[in-house]
């Protein structure tokens, strides 16, 4: 099976190598063209009759391959004979079986064949037992030794070879045979010492990267990767993990250096084999990390080399193998954050100890020594500050002093040097990004494991962290006020980290006004940093999430029409110390901002100061339960709604550069009125809910509050401010919402007087009950009168229907019980008042016609014609 995999990897192998050999070599014929075209000479001024041809572009055949410049390729590929005479116009790539299979894969195979020979070769005699393992070893190197000679031999003897894939499938093979044979010797058998196998592999390593440059990377290729396959294929039982890593980091080493000397880049910036031949190197090793994990080292000396062979697989060879440039820059940002996370697993297998932190902290150095020259690693850099404040996060009861350490190791590591990139000018995104979020999650990290809250202690702490949000501070006041997404996260993380240090110092009790204030303060104090403030803002309105979302709540339960007492809302208290900073705040910053910010700001603070004063106003009366709801909800909820009225009314009369958008006016009369509609006039209103209205006729509670609810409506109408088309509807709206005021105020004090203060009892009389149809009917006339006064034609429409009303009443309910002379006296009442009425509308209607906006429109009928000269005569030809 083996054996298969590796053909099948050889064949891919082959089909890919090919590919990029027929690109480069488009490129060197290109190349050389571009160099012999003729240079255009200046030519003389053409006569202007005369037409000058230009001369042809004649492309001249390429008697010979020239390699470019820029492009090493080894001596000894240039001194095997060519073929000489005209190279025919080279095709696309198209397959042909007989050139694979036949003169190409057999000597690849061949190759591999012998590797592997040798290898089955060693476990046979394993198996069998035919020979001492010293003899073994011994076979293998001499094996190894032999396999090499060869590919020198047909090197040396290369014309006659006349084919350069012969030296290089040798070599390859003999390479692989000797990393296995070392690797038994100091593994398996423990024939030679740890430093002895170490330097026999790191020969081989050097045997490896000076035979590619001989023959060709195809033997780094094979060797080298067999060397990764070596440690699977012998299978050893017992394996050394310090020399497994050693051994590992020095193949990925020396394929990485082998890629880098012998390819690098092409002229056209793109990859070359030797570009993917390096990041193959540090995927496989990456790929033996998870191995090496599985395995959970143990003892010191695993987890040191583990943690060793992680810092050069993550940090050092993506610095020697992947240049610089944007192809790599993501396949740098994997590799160091996938070394980062098995770093990471690495502490969490060996339980957070201090020699494992070490290691972290070495991978963390790592990266920011190699990251001063080569940027393009400072993003893997980033990453692993992230991972490891994550990892203090779940460190499993860490020593203070312990922890103390590494968390300062990191906020030098993963914030220090980035701020000094970032002072220096020399920042990238991946620097600010690890300067704000590492010293805050660090700090979050610490508050999550020690709670200290009293003492010294707590006072170290709350320094520590104040030297946290120091960096980030720094580096917002290096990059300025404009910065963009910069500014904003330094500013974010600065304000963030002060203030959770803040808050192991300060009382509970006041952090939500030190919120506040510090919002406040840094708006007039940092008027270019606002962000700043922003973020204390966003602190203090996260502390009013508790009691506003209580409030809100029990709101909500008064929905259905269960009273609002004042035990389910927060105690004042709460109100007061978490409540009221946000609303202030977001008060102050609400007419410090513009736009949208400045809406969502008043908005915020909005509704943080209605729901603080709410819990406070309702401390007030102190309804506890139900029957001192009856006695003094009413007068609890007109006072309410006339506080908002005197705020809307406040807020309109402030002078022009203190006073805000009317339409926050306008909201806080619009909540008046709609607490008034439906608490008061929908779910308790006096009429059918108990409550108490006071026992004195028109000066009552009644007056009061429907009072309020009228002075609503005409606060609302003058402070919101409608476009033209929605100004009509808007005004008849209110017009309507006023007589149904007056209607409910005028049939409740008809009530209160046959009921007193509690209107539901006792149930309505007949007398009563003639007096509402009397009453609406003398409403109506009221109404009337006052459309025809201020010309406002939704009165009187108004009027009209009330009247219908109070007629239909009449006919159909009220004579239903009636007999004799009461029903006689009714209907007279009832005909002289529908006479008066329809008199009053239609000289109404004939002398006033269109009062209300000076049109006809309002009036709805025809008018007079005008006084004056231009009047037409009665006997005209035109009145005619």
């Amino acid at each position: 099976m083996e054996f298969v995999l590796l053909v099948g990897g050889a064949v891919a192998l082959f089909l890919l190598w090919k590919r990029v050999d027929r690109l480069e070599a488009e490129l060197r014929d290109l190349r050389a063209a571009a160099e012999t075209l003729p240079v255009p000479q200046p030519q003389p001024e053409a006569r202007p009759a005369a037409t000058v041809r230009p001369p042809a572009m004649v492309v001249p055949k390429v008697a010979r391959r020239e390699p470019l410049p820029a492009v090493q390729t080894p001596a000894s590929e240039l001194t095997w004979p060519e073929p000489t005479g005209p190279e025919p116009a080279r095709k696309r790539f198209a397959f042909d079986f007989e050139e694979l299979f036949g003169r190409q894969l057999p000597i690849w195979a061949g190759g591999i064949t012998l590797a592997v020979a040798g290898f089955f070769l060693v476990r046979y005699a394993i198996d069998v037992g035919l020979l001492s393992p010293a003899v073994r070893v011994v076979m293998g190197l001499v094996f190894g030794l032999a396999l090499i000679a060869g590919a020198e031999a047909a090197h040396h003897f290369r014309i006659r070879v006349a084919d350069p894939r012969v030296p290089q499938a040798l070599s390859g093979a003999g390479l692989a045979v000797l990393y296995a044979s070392v690797f038994l010797a100091g593994t398996f058998y423990g024939l030679i010492g740890t430093g002895t196998a170490f330097v026999g592999l790191a020969l081989v390593t050097a045997a490896a990267i000076g035979l590619s440059f001989r023959f060709g990377l195809p033997s780094a290729v094979l060797g080298l990767v067999g060397g990764y396959a070596a440690p699977a294929l012998v299978g050893a039982e017992e394996s050394n993990l310090p020399l497994l890593a050693f051994y590992l980091a020095l193949v990925a080493g020396g394929l990485g250096q082998a890629a880098r000397r012998q390819a690098g880049f092409a002229q056209g910036g793109g990859w070359s084999h030797g570009g993917w031949l390096g990041l193959a190197g540090i995927v496989g090793g990456l790929g033996w990390g998870l191995i090496m994990l599985i395995a959970q080292p143990s003892g010191p000396g695993d987890v040191v080399a583990t943690g060793f062979y992680f810092v050069v697989l993550g940090a050092l060879l993506p610095a020697l193998v992947l240049p610089d440039l944007r192809e790599s820059r993501w396949l740098r940002l994997a590799a160091g954050g996938f070394a980062s996370l098995q770093m990471a697993a690495l502490l969490e297998t060996t339980g957070y100890e201090p020699l494992s932190w070490g290691l972290y902290l070495l991978l963390g150095a790592a990266f920011a020594g190699l990251g001063w020259r080569n940027a393009g690693l400072r993003e893997a850099s980033a990453i692993a500050g992230g991972v490891g404040a994550w990892m203090l996060g779940f460190w499993y009861d860490p020593d203070p002093a312990h922890f103390a350490l590494v968390a300062a190791a990191m906020a030098l590591l993963f914030a220090g040097v980035p701020l000094v990139h970032l002072w220096r000018g020399q920042a990238r995104g991946a620097d600010v990004a690890a300067l704000a979020a590492v010293p805050l999650a660090i700090f979050i990290a610490a508050l999550w494991h020690f709670d200290v809250s009293a003492g010294p202690v707590a006072w170290l702490f709350g320094a520590a962290g104040l030297m946290l949000a120091a960096m980030p501070a720094l580096g917002a006041y290096r990059i300025g006020p404009v910065a963009g997404w910069r500014g904003v996260v330094l500013q974010l993380s600065a304000v963030w980290t002060a203030y959770a240090a803040i808050t192991r110092i300060a009382p509970t009790d006041s952090l939500a006004w030190i919120a506040g204030a510090a919002a406040v303060a840094l708006a007039f104090g940092l008027p270019g940093r606002r962000w700043a403030a922003r973020a204390a803002l966003a602190v203090a309105l996260v502390w009013a999430l508790w009691p506003l979302g209580w409030w809100l709540g029990a709101a909500a339960e008064s929905l259905p029409g269960s009273p609002l007492l004042v035990g389910e809302l927060p105690a004042a208290r709460d109100a007061a110390l978490y409540l009221l900073p946000g609303a202030l705040a977001a008060l102050v910053l609400g007419f410090r901002e513009q736009g949208r910010r400045a809406l969502a700001a008043r908005m915020a603070a909005a509704l943080s100061a209605i729901a603080a004063a709410h819990i406070l106003f309702k401390q007030v009366f102190a309804i506890h339960d139900l029957p001192e709801f009856a006695a003094l909800g009413l007068a609890e909820r007109s006072a309410w709604e006339g506080l908002l009225l005197l705020a809307a009314l406040a807020l309109l009369r402030l002078p022009a550069r203190w006073s805000p958008r009317p339409e926050l006016a306008a909201a806080l009369a619009g909540a008046s009125l709609a607490h008034f509609a439906y608490y008061t006039g929908i779910v308790h209103n006096p009429l059918w809910s108990a409550q108490a209205v006071g026992p004195t006729p028109v000066a009552n509670l009644l007056a009061v509050a429907y009072g309020v609810g009228a002075a609503a409506v005409l606060l609302l109408r003058r402070a919101l401010i409608l476009p033209d088309a929605a100004q009509r509807p808007f005004r008849v709206a209110c017009d309507a919402a006023l007589m149904l005021i007056i209607s409910l105020f005028a049939l409740s004090e008809l009530r209160q007087a046959f009921a007193g203060t509690i209107l539901t009892d006792p149930p309505v009389g007949q007398a009563e009950d003639l007096l509402r149809s009397l009453l609406g009917i003398v409403l109506a006339g009221g109404f009337l009168l006052w459309g025809a006064r201020s010309g406002t034609r939704s009165w009187r429409i108004g009027s009209l229907v009330l009247m219908l009303v109070a007629v239909c009443k009449v006919f159909i309910y009220d004579t239903a019980g009636l007999e004799g002379l009461v029903r006689i006296a009714s209907f007279l009442a009832l005909g002289f008042s529908l006479i008066a009425i329809g008199w009053f509308y239609s000289r109404l209607l004939r002398v006033a016609p269109g009062a209300e906006g000076g049109g006809a429109a309002e009036g709805a009928a025809m008018p007079a014609p005008p006084p004056g000269p231009a009047a037409v005569p009665p006997g005209s030809s035109a009145a005619s």
